[in-house]
């Protein structure tokens, strides 16, 4: 049972960000300060990618462990209450992902997706975006 009265459940919901996040602007500094630059959230490419490098035919995906339903990951856990709600909704993102995902390699273009929870890690983080980046035939 939520605890809370639909009107502040909404006040919540309304303050849940689709662009600018916390984790998105981490990538996009680290990404600058590497030297890449980019475009941000291209509308005319499947699922709005984060970052846009049209050049290179590459995006990055920045995803919330929680809301795309990273696999493995304990921030991707299912709420308590309306199971069946968030079930069916969090799934559908993760269905809509692998579609603009597919729809992305169709077009020529090249994705990485990367999770909130490898963030922690900067080292590695910026390792993997070099190895995206300069690889020509990068496949994620």
């Amino acid at each position: 049972m939520d605890t809370l009265t639909p009107a502040q459940r909404s006040e919540i919901m309304c303050r849940v960000r689709g662009k600018d996040t916390k984790p998105e602007m981490v990538v996009r500094s680290l990404v600058h300060h590497m030297g890449y630059r980019y475009r941000l959230h291209k509308g005319d490419l499947p699922g709005r990618p984060d970052l846009a490098f049209p050049k290179s035919r590459k995006v990055i995906f920045v995803h919330g462990c929680y809301w795309h339903r990273h696999d493995g990951c304990p921030n991707a856990r299912i709420p308590k209450s309306r199971v069946e709600f968030w079930t069916s909704k969090l799934e559908g993102n993760k269905d809509r992902d692998r579609a603009n995902e597919s729809q992305l390699a169709k077009l020529g273009w090249r994705y990485l997706v990367i999770w909130e929870c490898e963030l922690r890690d900067k080292h590695v983080l910026h390792d993997r975006i070099t190895a995206f980046m300069e690889d020509a035939r990068a496949l994620c």
